[in-house]
């Protein structure tokens, strides 16, 4: 009897959890199924009034005008995201090893110093940074913004490398100092080789924080001409948003492809190599 009753309850706390996680499912679906099904309607379809009702006529034309729009801004974000991402997973990987196994007077400070820059807002650095970069004479476009993203990526990837290498043995280390090599070398033939799930959390979370970076590209991007895709969508949107939902709709899901791509194909190793490195030993 009470065998039976444990299982009602277990059956009931289940079927609650499921309609809660169904409820939940729904309440963030619904703004993508408006996307996805204005993003297929015509000039006159895609009306406020009729923001539920699916299109009375499917057409890709809004698709194809936005990437006509787009496509230039798309193939430069590409050129932004992959070298920043590069660069500053490199640099954090760097910066990790010396932190977590070559440590030296002051490398707590130093780190932390760097960790501070994660707490810094965009918006209150904007200013002083603009008036930096001009003063450097770095002309807008994509290589100023690779240059802001790799800088501003480098305490992110720094701790994440610290956390991942924090978890190695130090007689990994020692063996290779036994061995005679340095610590340039220790790091390129021993570290770097197992540092793959650090790269691939590193690697995502700056392909995704470039791709939708807007404040930068808004500020140091020489406009849409010449910006990312962040400032072609916007300018897409405020030349059409008031005759042409349809197009507006396309575009932002055109320029939110890559990086629901990336986190389909690598969500799961994104997970684990998070994990990788939140437990020591």
């Amino acid at each position: 009897m009470i065998n039976k009753k444990v299982r009602t309850e277990s059956t009931a706390v289940r079927s609650v959890r499921y309609v809660l996680l169904i409820l939940s499912l729904a309440i963030v679906l619904i703004p993508v199924y408006v996307l996805i099904i204005t993003s297929f309607k015509g000039v006159g379809d895609a009306d406020p009034s009729r923001t539920w009702a699916l299109p009375q006529e499917w057409s890709l034309t809004n698709w194809s005008k936005a990437w006509t729009a787009l496509w230039p801004a798309v193939l430069r974000t590409f050129a932004l995201v992959i070298p920043s991402s590069v660069i500053s997973a490199v640099l954090g990987s760097a910066n990790g090893f010396v932190l977590s196994k070559w440590r030296f007077p002051g490398s707590n400070a130093v780190f932390t110093l760097i960790l501070f820059g994660m707490f810094l807002p965009y918006q209150a650095v904007m200013i002083p940074l603009l008036k930096i970069v001009l003063a450097m004479d770095l002309p807008q476009g994509i290589p100023t913004l690779i240059f802001l993203h790799v800088v501003y990526g480098i305490p992110i990837t720094t701790l994440i490398f610290r956390n991942y290498y924090e978890t190695l043995p130090n007689e990994l280390i020692e063996a290779a100092k036994v061995d005679g090599a340095g610590m340039l070398r220790t790091f390129v033939q021993v570290v770097l080789p197992i540092s793959i799930p650090s790269f691939v959390v590193v690697l995502i979370w700056q392909f995704t924080s470039a791709w939708n970076d807007f404040l930068f590209a808004l500020f140091f991007g020489g406009g849409a001409q010449r910006g990312p895709v962040t400032l072609a969508l916007n300018n897409l949107a405020n030349g059409a948003i008031l005759t042409d939902y349809g197009m507006s709709m396309s575009g932002a899901l055109i320029a939110s492809l890559p990086t629901l791509v990336v986190y389909i194909l690598l969500g799961k190793y994104f997970v684990g190599g998070l994990m990788a490195g939140s437990v020591k030993g």
